[in-house]
């Protein structure tokens, strides 16, 4: 028999939130150090896991007990003497994300990271997984099995395969001969049919995209909830986090195969064409890449795009949701401090760590990477007289790196300009490596221009074009440039805004306008109905002390944008449409 680790997994007290684990590693070492991620492949942040884990021993094949001590955080160090050595310890189990562990009286769900120890010396040996579930539960993981145990090639592959235990039945669909499987919790599917159905014809888009699908089953584990939104990329499967009410309006349900269809494409680009800074992983500390723009912005532009080449978004659809993509990076002033390739490098302390200033001083590479990889799209279309795009790019990417060799830094860039057959670093220059605004102009390949105006209304979401014949319409709005909760407490404070000028802070209570009580929701829409240069006091509770402060009125910056097709289009910005999208370039947005 070869030598492997194994692992056992117990849950006998569901209600208890601990997963009682064993991790057996083969003889050899004097001293053996076992440890524990501090992140996980797909989620950029040292999260710590090692803090859920207690009551570590260990003891040889014989039973006889070995010392063990922690030598940091994540590591603790066995005296094995050479022998085989037998560690047990609990994780605590009660964080229903999709990058950790949860285990209550429904279900038990856990990612390798955040459980399994694991010995450098043994990373590449084959990890063998055997869950003992409690009677009616069933044990779901996209992992091959032998005999009684889930059958890992190598600690890697172990870590990129999340567990799922619990009294499910699953949903099935099959893509060119590869079985799907769909496991919910928190709730059931209205209508099961309709999404195996519509998930089989996104998934089939994607593999015809890259020629192959590369695994050889594939397993979707949807967690519905009361609230949050989320999903990580496994090397044959997904964990989705879904609010439940979500599935019940159409805007929810698009937001669902969007969700599926970006972890989707992730099989191809991020699980097997990577970054080569992340090769191999490096466990203990963050692995840093200015690549995260294409990784994950670039499938951000494809997960609307192939719900649109599904058949399940109309063109126009798909236009008014890239209209909300630029609204909100026109409505993010970090857009103009932070470069988009800055913005992957430190994710592991801004991203995933916003705060009150976040919105000021960075910009996020899911939101810019997406209109960047469109802009990216269309200049390869433009180039190659709409004979190549960036569907080219992916696939020749896959073609070179697809064995996990790994992309050099350059790499994305340097196989953009192959394919359009021109140089193009100026536009990398400037989207990349700059704090410019994006030249846009490139939609008029298209047929299509992007178009800025003023909300009408502080709750009007952005990205279609606000109606015309509405009063005081064109009329310059009053502006303080805050974000605030319901409540009426200072969210945010936007650099060089008039709140910012007069002094207003985030977690002041704003308590009134002018002497009239005011919450977050009325706010903003009355200084919006004064003119700009106009005088308002706000009165605030700040730290228990009732301030009154003066507040200068600005104008309100034209933050809502959209796509809408130019006047005059010739047959080859219709034709370059329709290779696009899909669609009649008359189905585009009119002007408003």
């Amino acid at each position: 028999m070869h030598p492997a680790v194994r692992y056992r997994v117990s849950m006998p007290r569901p209600h208890s939130h601990l997963l009682e684990v064993e991790a057996s590693f083969p003889g050899g070492p004097e001293v053996l150090d076992a440890v524990l991620p501090v992140w996980t492949p797909g989620s950029y942040l040292v999260r710590e896991f090692a803090r859920q884990v207690q009551e570590v021993t260990a003891h040889a094949p014989d039973g006889t007990p070995l010392p063990v001590r922690r030598t940091d955080k994540r590591t603790w160090r066995v005296e094995a003497k050479g022998l085989a050595a037998t560690l047990r310890y609990r994780v605590y189990a009660n964080e229903l994300t999709v990058r950790t562990n949860h285990l209550d009286g429904s279900h038990a769900y856990f990612n390798g990271a955040a459980t399994f120890l694991y010995t450098e010396a043994t990373r590449g040996l084959e990890h063998h997984v055997t869950v003992d579930a409690p009677p009616g539960w069933k044990t779901f993981c996209a992992l091959g099995q032998r005999a009684d145990s889930f059958v890992a090639s190598d600690y890697d592959e172990l870590v990129d395969s999340p567990f799922e235990v619990g009294p499910h039945t699953p949903l099935t669909f099959s893509v060119e001969g590869v079985p799907h499987e769909i496991v919910v919790w928190g709730d059931t599917v209205a209508d099961p049919e309709r999404l195996c159905a519509e998930l089989q014809r996104i998934c089939e888009c994607q593999a015809r995209v890259f020629g192959v699908l590369p695994m050889p089953r594939y397993l979707i584990l949807l967690y519905l909830t009361d609230r949050g939104r989320g999903g990580l990329e496994h090397k044959a499967s997904t964990a989705l986090l879904f609010p439940r009410a979500g599935l019940s309006s159409s805007r929810g349900w698009e937001d669902l195969l969007t969700l599926v269809a970006h972890e989707y494409f992730h099989l191809w680009f991020i699980k097997r064409v990577k970054p080569r800074a992340l090769v191999p992983f490096d466990y203990a500390q963050e692995n840093y890449t200015t690549l995260l723009w294409a990784f994950e912005g670039t499938t951000a532009y494809y997960d609307n795009l192939f719900v649109r080449r599904a058949g399940l978004m109309s063109a126009p659809r798909y236009l008014t949701r890239l209209g909300e993509t630029l609204t909100l990076l026109q409505a993010t002033p970090g857009r103009r401090v932070q470069t988009l390739a800055d913005a992957s490098l430190v994710t592991w302390v801004k991203h995933y760590r916003p705060d009150e200033n976040s919105a000021n001083s960075a910009i996020s590479y899911y939101l810019k990477g997406e209109v960047v990889s469109a802009l990216l799209d269309l200049e390869i279309r433009r180039a190659t007289g709409d004979a190549r795009s960036l569907d080219d790019v992916v696939r020749l990417l896959w073609q070179r790196y697809g064995d996990g060799s790994g992309v050099p830094e350059g790499g994305v860039e340097a196989t953009a300009s192959e394919v359009a057959g021109v140089d193009l670093s100026p536009f990398f220059d400037r989207a990349l490596r700059s704090t410019q605004d994006l030249d846009y102009s490139v939609f008029s390949h298209v047929g299509l221009e992007v178009c800025f105006r003023p909300r009408e209304s502080a709750s009007d979401k952005g990205g279609t074009p606000p109606p015309r014949g509405r009063t005081g319409e064109g009329r310059p709005r009053g502006w303080l440039g805050l974000t605030i909760r319901g409540s009426g407490t200072i969210s945010g404070v936007l650099d060089g805004s008039p709140a910012q000028d007069a002094g207003l802070y985030v977690e002041d209570e704003l308590v009134a306008l002018d002497g009239w009580r005011v919450d977050g929701n009325s706010l903003l829409g009355r200084c919006e109905d004064r003119r700009p240069g106009e005088t308002v006091r706000l009165t605030v509770f700040r730290r228990d002390r009732l301030l009154e402060i003066p507040v200068v009125l600005g104008t309100k910056p034209a933050e809502a944008a959209w796509l809408a097709r130019v006047e005059r289009p010739t047959d080859a910005q219709k034709a370059a449409y329709q290779a696009w999208l899909g669609a009649p370039w008359e189905d585009a947005p009119g002007q408003a």
